[in-house]
């Protein structure tokens, strides 16, 4: 295909993927109502357990007039993203597809299967520490202080945390990637334990109040299962490529682990 080919074929696949993300869109906006419940229910939660009304102690506040219908739309825009990810990620696969070599693509597929569920599964557990970090925040107000969450900066908090939570549970499927690309060995990525464990602390004290302990072990937990699941799977697939390269005769029988081809 020439230049102006592709570029047709991708102004058709982005059509596509824009339209797949507008019915996402409307579709969000009509669960606008039970997300924005969903996403409040930790402020309920504050005023009764102190023994307040909801209504007139901890309450969610628009500072604009436009504020109630803009984060609608913002939530609408996130949630449309979800919900048409199968679209424009096919949509991006089929454009991307045909310059990919048949090992390319099967190992394409296994990081878009390993990544999707890993993605989800960190915003879930996002979602489970967010109410507990509202609880523990709100705790340090002062008695008989009211609490006024401004809106914009509410939804900004959630989504961000959801969002770099469920990221964080995708960086191990990179390491297995720059595994399988030769630039790092399994045992390169296991003798880094140390620094993966003080990063991995760090980053959960960081995404969770210093005052939740449960939630930053709860986090810090599963990531550094992950990261050893990273490294035992990278250490397996360098065993299998030292055995693979020895039958064609590339590297010595014996060579161990993670040695190089022989050069031509």
């Amino acid at each position: 295909m020439s230049l102006g080919q592709h570029l047709v074929e991708l102004r058709r696949r982005f059509v596509i993927a824009a339209i797949a993300l507008v019915v996402g869109m409307v579709i969000a906006f009509f669960l606008t109502d039970w997300i924005i419940w969903a996403m409040t229910e930790p402020i309920r939660i504050v005023a009764e357990r102190r023994g307040e009304d909801p209504a007139a102690i901890v309450r969610l506040m628009y500072s604009t007039i436009t504020g109630p219908f803009d984060m609608r739309l913002r939530i609408s825009f996130v949630v449309g993203i979800i919900l048409s990810a199968p679209v424009w990620i096919w949509q991006l696969w089929a454009f991307l597809m045909p310059g990919l070599t048949r090992k390319e693509i099967r190992y394409t597929v296994g990081f878009v299967c390993a990544a999707i569920p890993l993605f989800f599964a960190g915003c879930f557990v996002g979602w489970l520490i967010m109410p507990h970090i509202v609880e523990i925040m709100a705790s340090f107000s002062a008695e008989g202080a009211a609490n006024m969450y401004e809106a914009k900066y509410y939804y900004d908090f959630v989504f961000k945390l959801v969002l770099v939570v469920g990221v964080s549970f995708v960086l191990p499927v990179f390491l297995v990637a720059l595994n399988l690309a030769g630039i790092m060995s399994g045992k390169a990525i296991l003798k880094g334990w140390r620094v993966a464990i003080l990063i991995t602390v760090v980053f959960a004290g960081l995404a969770t109040p210093a005052a939740d302990i449960v939630s930053m072990l709860l986090l810090a937990g599963i990531l550094i299962v992950l990261f050893f699941a990273a490294a035992g799977l990278s250490m397996l697939f360098d065993r299998r490529r030292v055995k693979r390269d020895a039958a064609a005769g590339l590297i010595p029988a014996d060579a161990p682990t993670g040695t190089p081809k022989a050069s031509a």
